[in-house]
Order: C-alpha cells, then structure tokens, then sequence
C-alpha cells in the first residue's frame, strides 16, 4: 500500500518536515529515524511512503520541523491515525493540519477538560457511516454547546451544495468529529465549510470563521483522510474560577490541628455552591527531615513522591474496630483545633505515633490486603526507598545520609534485603508503607469526590528537591550537590533567595529520556487534573549558588554563555583578575560596612597584605564558614550584625571566575554596580563594564536558553494530559513568554508585579487567554496586607486602577477588597484564581483583626514558619448564605 501524506505548513528558509509513526517506515516514533518529506509548494510538504498493510490495525504518526542547527519541534498531540479496518484500498491520501502546541483549543483536550469541566456538554448523537465512502473528514470542536454537533456543507450534492439543511452531520470519535463521505470526480475542486448545528431544535446555528477549505484532484481507488485540525470557532470563551489554599490552612471540626486530604471534600462543597472550578493546592509531598517545625515549609521534600503525613485522618484509618484509640486523643484534638494556627511540630508527632499503633493493630489484614498489594507493586520503585530512608533517618537521628553509619551510599539489591519482611525491623519499615497507602486513599477519595461535584484540583510541582531527600540519596547524579538553587535579588529579598536545594544535572536526566520527570508527572496525575510548575524559569536556566554560599547574591545563572577573558580587551576594559573576582576590602570600605566596629574586624577576621587591601582569614573566607563561626556564639544584636557585614564583605566582587576555566571565563555578580568594589572603580571603567553587564544578562542568554528550555519542556509536557501552568515571575527572559505560547502553557499574571517594566501595576483586562491571574500568591501579602506596605504605590493605585479620586484609605475596606476581586473575575484569562482570604475579605465579618496573620510565606525568610489556618471552619463557610450567594453572583455576572 501506498500512503501519500500531504501538510500543510508554510516553512522558513533552513527548515524541513519530516514523518514519525509507530511503524519501521516511520521510525518507530523516533524523531532521529523519521522519514523526509519534500516541499511542494508554500503551502505543503508531500511524501509517498509504501508500506505492507498486511498485518497492520492503526498507524498513529505526526510531523517533525526540523531547523538548520539539527534542533527539532515534534508537533502536539497523539491522534492522527490511519484505521485499516475501513481502509483496504491500494492508496490513501493523508492531508493534514500541523498541530501547533499553543492552539488554545488544545487546551480543552487535557483530563480536566474533558473528563470534568466540559462533560455536561456533551452531545449522545448517532449517526449511521456509509460502507463505501471515498473521503473521511475529521476535526475538532471542543467548545460546542449542549445538543450541538458539528456540520458540513459544500459545493458538492455530498455536501448539499451549501445548503445548511442538508449538510453532513459529523459523529463524535474519540477527539475527532468524523464524517466519511463518497464524492464523485466531477466535485473537485472542492470548496467546503464546517459549521454548527442543533440537534434538539434541528436547526443550523451558524457556519464557521474565515475563508472556504479547499481541496484539489483525487484518483480512482484512492481514499483521502483529512485531518483538518479544529473548526474555526470563538476559542477563547471558556473562563473558570479558582480558589487557592494550602491543604493545612484548612479547618474542619473533624481534622486535628491541620487540613487534611478529607477537608478536600468539604471545600469542593463550597466550590460548588459559589460556582468556583478549580481547587489549588500547595505541594503535599512528605518533608518530614528534622522532626522540627522547619519541616513545615512544603518545598523541601524528603520524596518527590511519598504524601505528607500531616494530611492523614486517623479517624479514617482506625475504622470503628480501633475508635477508642482516636477516642483518647479528643482532648489533645480539640486543643489543637482550637489554635489559631497550626502547630505542625506537635500535629506530626501525635499522628506518626497513632500511625504506629494503628499499623500495630492491623498489621496482619493490611499486609495481605488486596488493595495495599496492587499499590505496593505499582510504586515499589519509590515506596521501597522511601520506607528504608524514613527509618535510617530515624535510626541515625538525620535526615542528612551522609552522617548514617551504613547505607549512607545508597545500593537498591542491599535495601531490598534490609527491608526483607524477615528482617527484625521490618514492622518499622512497613509503617511506612501503611501510612503511604492510606494516605493514597484519603487523596484519591477527596479528588474523586471533587470531580463528581465538577470541581477539578491543581496541584504543585517544585523546582527543586530536598538536598537531604531520599531523591537524592537513591539517585545523586541527577542533581548537582555542590550548587543550591535560588533567585537573583528582587524588590522582595535583596539579597536573592538560597532555597538549598541541589541543581539538577540536566543532561544526565536527558540520558534516559527525562525518566524520574515522567514518572513525577505520572505520580501527579493519580491525584491531580492540572499542576503548576514553581518557578518554569528554572528549565531556560537556574540561579546557581555555591554550596559554600549562605545567599542567593553569591550566585548566577547556570548554564549561561560567559564572558570570556579576551572580551575585556576587546572592549579596552583595564581588567585585572584578583581585582574584580576577590572581595574589595579597604579601609573605606570596612568603614562603611563596620563604622566604630572597623578596627576589631581587621584585628580578628582578617589579614592585611601591605597593600591598603584586606583579605578574609582562611577560616572565615566562605559565607557558610562564617555562619558556622556565628552559630556557637550568642544571638544578638551585634553578632548578627557583624555576621551581615561579613557576608557583604564576602559578596562585595565584580565577577565570578567560572568553575575550572583556570581564569578564563567569568559570571557577573548581580546588581555589580551597587558594590563598593564597582564604586571604587574610575567612571570610564564603570561605563564599560556597564556595557558588557547588560549584554551578559539581557542580550546574549536568551536565544540559547530558549534552545535550553526547548530541548526539556516538549518531551515532558508530552509526556501527561494534564493541564500545565507555569510560575513564571521574577527575573523573565525575552524568550519564556514566547515558549510558553508555543507549548500552551499558561502563564501567570499578579497585579502588583508587572512583567511590562515600563508599567507600575499589570491590569487583569490585559491578560493573554492562555493565563491564569490572581491578585495575591501564598509568596506574597493578601490584598489586605499589601494596601499597608506601601503607601506611595497605593495611592497610584487608588487613583489609577481603581479610578478613584482623592486620598486613598489608610486600611484596605471590604470594598476595596471586592472591587480589585471583580477585576480579576473580569479578566479575559482562562483562570481567576484567588487565595481564600482575598475572598473571605470581601466581607468585614469574615476577615481576621490582623492582615498579617493571613500571610502564608514571606520569602526572603528561610527560616519561615509555614502555619496559616483559616480562622473559621468549613463547615460554617458553608452556611455563611448572604456571602456565599454573593461571591456566587459575582462569578456568574463575570460570565465565568
């Protein structure tokens, strides 16, 4: 058989097409195998292909673009595919539609849209195919309302000769709307037009957008597939509502001291009765490291995989059989219960204790459960890790496995055998899987409940790992362990942000195809319709710290193109190494930095070198050596200011010699100019390295990190059909909104932070559709908080995003808070996402006394106590009628 495959695409100069299928003739899905197509004209490719139908079923394939430099874009979606159960011909003739990622219909083809959001508008039409057919029209629709269908209509009688009423009604096909239809010769060239037609009032509703489709010439004995892509409808008309809180903010009279997974259900409650869509959550791996309240922040896991703990509702799992263990605990739960915030460290501890005798109790039924059986083989590649790091943490008192007398490298053969149900320990072992499975449950059951009322749940993927991790204890050569990753200084942390977290060793990852991503992915998806990716600007480049660095100002992009030695003579830069890349300690500067205290720092930290120059003792040449130095002193005033004066003497450089280039290439230390090393410079000097500073960060990265991202962010977005958004604030290339639309992920937009330098707030009417805004993040103060932090920034804002005249309120009113809440919901964004205190706030009632108490994270802290919970329990949120009824009315008048 033959198979002529025709697209169409309109290619620049330097680029190709080519073809992979799941066939050898195709490659066997493999981009680098593809068959070559050959260009026909400026709308098409062509390629002829012959194949041995014999033993064939289905044939799925795509197009590759490929550009001059062997970079490749493999086009989205898995659902063209060639039948050869209604297809036995000598030749077929295949003319396609490229799919382009961004395509804001693709959108609606994720899980959440299909399985959840857009099920009520699903239309049961049957229609009966002809046997004898000639050509077979697909395309997709996806936005079509109740009791509609899509049509055909053209200048053939086939397709009733434009007669809306006697147009070929299509049937709905997995993705596809397929008509299959016998047109004679003497119709080509054929003129034709999708439209839309109303099964129930049997009437045509309306033709589609844009020019006629066209299509020339056929032969005998030839069948022709038309992938025509999507109808040309109004695509961007579906807005959503979504409410953000972290599971632990919330407050049930059943839960105890912390969210749980079951409150889930209680707020998809609430969801449905004001209209809200969507829930999202901040991640819920297990961070359990220190057994302190430092293992309340959510974005250091232990395992990227294994659930919090924190989450679980005894009551649950001790069933009526084990009640009067849960019965005992009522007086510490209700204490619990009854503290305005979470207590983690004492929730953590009486839970893992209760697990402990639950498993006791029940270990014989649970380990040969049926169920715990299928979950222990599905995720054995994790949960066995997992189990065995959880007990040599405990065993050996650190999460830190480099301290662990044994197994502090890991071996898999060997911890299968430690973990050996005969093993001594095993009951300490397998607690661990108990807690995991039941964990397992409670999530699945919430979310599942969730989507049966229509409410679909987002989740959270961090950056980075825990560098104390069973991730990266099993796997160490995925992550880079000498680097932390962070942020460049920002308005909100000017000193940047070290989050500790190892680097990932991408071409390592790349090596198997991106594996431990894809099952991260496949991890989400059990539980999750949509995840949004914390920081996306880590997969174009990572702000890279040294480990001996405490913060984030020590740091760089990584990878980046360096500036090279020679570029400073090109430019007639005086450079002299030690000068630029040691820190600047002088007389001046120990003055400015140290004032009376100047001449003990010289006598106790550092060395002079008869120069006018200082340099810092061996044992205090590091940030991470002068915070241990600090560590066994007193904490007071003057420690920790000496400490920070330290640390910006350390910082206080021009450049960052690169990691084995033996003086050759070179970083730029942010904000250089602000150091007393640049201000010591004479003006000519200063002016050039100016120059070279903003080629380096805002000229020559972006192309080659767009390539950076290109070459990660395809293959795993590819690799699950949930819905992706991506955390792209702060310090954003030229090239990541682009990226981002080509692969139709949405971005995020926060009013205060505008990504527009030249605009001092962002409006939410000006958001792109592939976006979600919010007015505040759990990074940042409520509505609330912000109108009390600047006062200058917000009178502009009361005057000219909120048109208001006169002197702002010194205090942020309910209808303030309404009023900047309404923007939101009119935005034209897909996503209006809002933090529950942001809503509760609407209404004076409803809002706690202090706004800083509603804060959730304050990121330049490291040392944050992550314990916010909502001051009122669902249960009442629930029949707080006049505001439920009013946010209700507000979402719908949005006409979201």
């Amino acid at each position: 058989m033959k198979l002529h495959f025709y697209v169409r695409f309109h290619t620049e100069v330097g680029q190709s097409l080519n073809i992979i299928g799941n066939i050898e003739e195709l490659g066997n899905d493999n981009p680098s195998k593809a068959f070559p197509m050959t260009f026909l004209n400026n709308d098409f490719w062509q390629a002829t292909v012959e194949i041995d139908d014999a033993k064939l079923h289905k044939i799925h394939y795509k197009y590759v673009l490929l550009f001059n430099d062997g970079f490749k874009v493999v086009e989205w979606g898995d659902d063209k595919e060639i039948d050869f159960k209604s297809s036995r011909v000598e030749e077929i003739q295949l003319v396609d539609s490229w799919n382009y990622a961004g395509e804001y219909e693709n959108a609606f083809f994720t899980a959440p849209f299909q399985q959840i959001l857009l099920k009520e508008n699903e239309t049961k039409f049957k229609a009966k195919l002809p046997k004898t057919f000639t050509h077979i029209f697909k395309v997709k629709a996806p936005l079509l309302n109740k009791y509609e269908v899509v049509c055909l209509c053209g200048n053939s009688p086939a397709l009733g000769d434009w007669d809306t009423n006697a147009g070929v009604l299509l049937v709905k096909e997995g993705n596809w709307n397929i008509a299959k239809v016998n047109i004679p010769k003497e119709s080509f060239p054929l003129y034709y037009k999708y439209g839309v037609y109303n099964t129930k009032e049997k009437y045509f509703v309306r033709f589609e957008n844009g020019d006629n489709r066209f299509l020339f010439g056929d032969a005998v004995n030839k069948i022709t597939i038309l992938h025509d892509g999507f109808v040309h409808l109004p695509n961007n008309t579906w807005r959503g509502t979504g409410i953000a809180i972290p599971v632990f903010s919330l407050r049930s009279k059943n839960d105890f001291g912390a969210g749980e997974f079951n409150d889930l259900k209680l707020l998809a409650d609430w969801a449905k009765k004001t209209k809200i869509k969507l829930i999202q959550i901040l991640p819920v791996n297990d961070t359990i490291g220190t057994h302190t309240k430092a293992d309340s922040y959510p974005y250091s896991a232990i395992s990227a995989f294994a659930l919090h703990p924190v989450y679980i509702n005894l009551e649950e799992v001790a069933g009526k059989k084990n009640a009067d263990i849960i019965k005992a605990l009522r007086k510490t739960q209700k204490q619990l219960n009854e503290l305005p915030d979470m207590d983690f460290e004492e929730v953590v501890k009486i839970k893992l204790a209760t697990l402990k005798e639950l498993y006791t109790l029940q270990k014989e039924d649970f380990l040969l459960d049926e169920g715990f059986l299928e979950f222990f083989e599905s995720n054995k590649s994790w949960l066995i890790p997992y189990a065995a790091f959880c007990y040599l943490r405990d065993k050996n008192e650190t999460s830190d496995y480099s301290q662990w007398k044994i197994y502090s490298n890991y071996n898999k053969s060997a911890i299968e055998k430690y973990v050996s149900p005969k093993a001594r320990h095993y009951d300490e072992i397998a607690v661990h899987y108990f807690t995991q499975y039941h964990l397992h449950l409670q999530l699945k059951s919430a979310t599942e409940y969730a989507h049966k009322n229509g409410i679909i749940v987002k989740g959270d993927i961090p950056i980075g790992i825990g560098r104390n991790s069973c991730d990266a204890w099993v796997n160490p050569s995925l992550y880079n362990m000498h680097l932390q990753a962070g942020a460049p200084p920002d308005g909100f942390a000017v000193r940047g942000q070290n989050w500790g977290f190892p680097t990932y060793n991408w071409q390592k990852m790349a090596e198997d195809g991106y594996a431990w991503w894809k099952l991260r992915f496949d991890s989400m998806s059990k539980y999750f319709d949509a995840f949004r990716i914390d920081h996306i600007l880590g997969f174009f480049r990572i702000w890279s710290i040294p480990v001996n660095a405490v913060e984030g100002i020590m740091g760089h992009f990584s990878p980046a193109i360096t500036v090279h030695v020679n570029e400073f003579s090109e430019r007639n830069i005086w450079f002299v190494r030690q000068r630029y890349t040691q820190p600047y300690i002088t007389d001046a500067v120990l003055q400015e930095v140290f004032a009376e205290q100047a001449a003990a720092i010289k006598e106790y930290y550092l060395t002079n070198d008869n120069t006018g120059q200082y340099h810092l003792k061996e044992d205090f040449d590091t940030q991470r050596k002068v915070e241990k130095h600090f560590s066994l002193l007193e904490e007071n005033e003057i420690n920790d200011k000496t400490k920070q004066g330290l640390y910006d003497l350390i910082s206080n450089v021009i450049l960052f010699e690169k990691e084995d280039s033996n003086g050759t290439e070179f970083h730029f230390r942010f904000a250089m100019d602000a150091t007393t090393s640049f201000r010591h410079l004479e003006w000519n000097t200063q002016q050039q390295l100016k120059d070279l500073y903003i080629d380096y960060f805002y000229r020559r990265q972006d192309g080659f990190w767009k390539k950076e991202a290109m070459n990660k962010l395809p293959v795993l977005k590819a690799s699950t059909n949930m819905l992706v958004c991506g955390e792209d604030l702060g310090m954003v290339p030229n090239s990541v909104p682009d990226v981002m639309r080509q692969l139709g992920i949405l971005s995020l937009e926060i009013q205060r932070m505008p990504k527009d330098p030249n605009r001092e707030f962002f409006h939410p009417n000006d958001a792109p559709y592939m976006s979600v805004v919010t007015p505040s993040t759990h990074d940042m103060s409520t509505i609330r908080g912000w109108w009390e932090e600047d006062r200058t920034k917000i009178q502009h804002f009361y005057n000219y995003e909120l048109g208001q005249w006169g002197a702002a309120p010194a205090f942020c009113d309910a209808w303030i808070n309404r009023a900047v809440v309404l923007q939101h919901l009119h935005s034209p964004s897909m996503w209006s996402i809002f933090q529950l205190q942001d809503l509760l706030c609407m209404t004076d009632s409803l809002r706690r006394p202090n706004p800083e108490e509603e804060r959730i994270n304050i990121p330049s802290d490291p040392k944050h106590y992550w314990k916010y919970r909502m001051q009122l329990t669902l249960e009442q949120l629930l029949k707080e009628k006049d505001f439920n009824h009013e946010l209700k009315q507000y979402i719908h008048d949005s006409g979201r």
